[in-house]
């Protein structure tokens, strides 16, 4: 699995800076691979144009991706998402496992974070669009990943995202914020 590719083309298509890349998979294998893309910027919310009248901008949503491409184990993904972060310039990958929340004892909190890991902002009462998806599944896998348990990877892209100061010190990272294969990690 080569989530790079992927990344790097959603992002020239949004023309905006990552502010973070999130994945997300129901603690079973072979079950579809949610990439979640976070944006950092805003557009005008209609092309309309009155003189003098301001027309507020709008946060860019994030672009939802599912990745059918089997996988038999955990540690396919943990390595696509290594090499991911590593090409993008990432310096930290942070991945959590989480248990069901369907189960007693789930706090609300627990619930909550499990909706937002699939991308589920229901509460979201803005009225605007928070994903642009191409996630067929997203909703169905949810329900999987309350049930069973899921696991969900988060990093922060140096190339072609916000990112740029914070890492100004890394030698490891080439002219344009990323760095080659393979994974010094490995």
């Amino acid at each position: 699995m080569d989530l790079f590719p992927t990344i790097s083309a959603q992002s020239k298509v949004v023309g905006k800076p990552l502010y973070a890349v999130t994945v997300t998979v129901a603690a079973r294998v072979n079950t579809p691979v949610l990439l979640l893309l976070h944006w950092h910027g805003f557009h005008r919310a209609t092309p309309l144009r009155l003189p003098g009248i301001p027309i507020p901008t709008r946060a860019v949503p994030g672009s939802a991706i599912q990745i059918n491409e089997q996988w038999q184990a955990f540690e396919s993904i943990d390595q696509a998402l290594l090499d991911a972060a590593w090409q993008l310039g990432a310096w930290d990958l942070e991945r959590l496992q989480r248990r069901s929340c369907n189960e007693i004892g789930a706090s609300a909190h627990e619930a909550l974070a499990c909706r937002q890991a699939f991308g589920d902002y229901a509460d979201d009462r803005s009225g605007q669009a928070h994903l642009v998806e191409e996630a067929p599944d997203r909703k169905g896998v949810m329900p999987l990943g309350a049930a069973k348990g899921y696991l969900r990877w988060t990093f922060r892209p140096v190339k072609g995202g916000l990112w740029r100061e914070a890492a100004s010190d890394d030698g490891t990272l080439e002219a344009d914020g990323g760095r080659q294969l393979p994974c010094s990690a490995r």
